[in-house]
């Protein structure tokens, strides 16, 4: 074989190389925009008032973004958790509506980064989470573990990192976490090097070094399963209500909202009715245990 027509087999050979290597580019990266989130029309409008920029992994995030003024919940549509709301309200709610009032005096008097929620099944945890950022206008990053889970390496710690650095660009901003003992779980040593390296970053940022001690960001997380939590995370959250299952009193409020737009005989007895329903769930309480 003459020199010449070896190079130019050669030639012929790195030019296929890099048009598949260039097709196979194009075809990943069309299908990367067909399958990206965008952030919702909302928060699109907010982002170029702001002149705020984001990049592909924040917007990615943003998708998980819910406008506080088109959510439908509010602290009078929840019953029967009164002290809860009145404790919420004072710590957390009137220092994020009213920062002339609250920044400068203390730091005692600032909002926790960190706010847990447990209890029972069903029994409002995620609606409370709805109505602080309702009653506070505050952002709300409804955070799904599948958003942030990548079979990339790397792209999860990324993913992770831009769940932060969005709340602090729209901060005041409330992180909820629901279910948060399944991604934030007590760390073992058989834990797979990606999750282990996702927890340690998100706990980095969360109260590290970079975090900023005046920033309006608050995480909320909800579980049923407390004691399956991280320590380290718990203790990044000094403000935990126990969210249990209503007595009569509770349900009875509760009764009052679920109907109050129904029509309803007006002889209907509230307290007999969520009486009896308590006794009921005592009862179905006594059988399973």
């Amino acid at each position: 074989m003459s020199s010449s027509r070896l190079i130019n087999e050669i030639f012929l050979f790195t030019l296929a190389n890099i048009a598949a290597f260039l097709v196979c580019k194009w075809t990943l990266e069309r299908y990367a925009e067909k399958t990206s989130r965008s952030p919702p029309p909302f928060l699109k409008e907010y982002l170029s008032k702001k002149k705020i920029k984001l990049n592909k992994y924040e917007e990615t995030i943003a998708s998980e973004v819910a406008d506080p003024l088109t959510l439908n919940i509010s602290w009078n549509d929840i019953g029967g958790l009164d002290t809860i709301m009145a404790s919420l309200q004072e710590i957390i709610v009137l220092p994020l509506c009213r920062p002339d009032i609250f920044n400068g005096k203390s730091k005692l008097l600032l909002p926790p980064k960190g706010i847990l929620l447990y209890g029972k099944p069903g029994c409002g945890k995620t609606l409370v989470a709805k109505a602080i950022a309702k009653e506070s206008s505050c952002f709300f990053i409804n955070l799904r573990i599948s958003t942030i889970m990548e079979k990339w390496y790397g792209e999860s710690q990324k993913l992770v990192n831009a769940v932060f650095t969005l709340a602090t660009k729209l901060q005041p901003c409330i992180i909820f976490i629901d279910e948060i003992d399944s991604f934030l779980r007590e760390r073992a040593t058989n834990d797979h090097e990606s999750t282990a390296m996702m927890k340690a970053q998100f706990m980095s940022l969360w109260d590290g070094l970079e975090s900023e001690t005046s920033s309006k960001l608050i995480i909320i997380g909800a579980t049923n399963r407390p004691q399956d939590i991280d320590s380290a995370i718990r203790r990044r959250m000094p403000l935990m209500f126990h969210v249990d299952l209503p007595d009569a009193s509770q349900r009875e409020a509760i009764l009052r909202i679920l109907l109050r737009n129904e029509p309803v005989d007006p002889q209907l007895n509230f307290t007999s009715l969520s009486l009896f329903q308590t006794n009921r769930a005592a009862k179905s309480k006594r059988f399973v245990g």
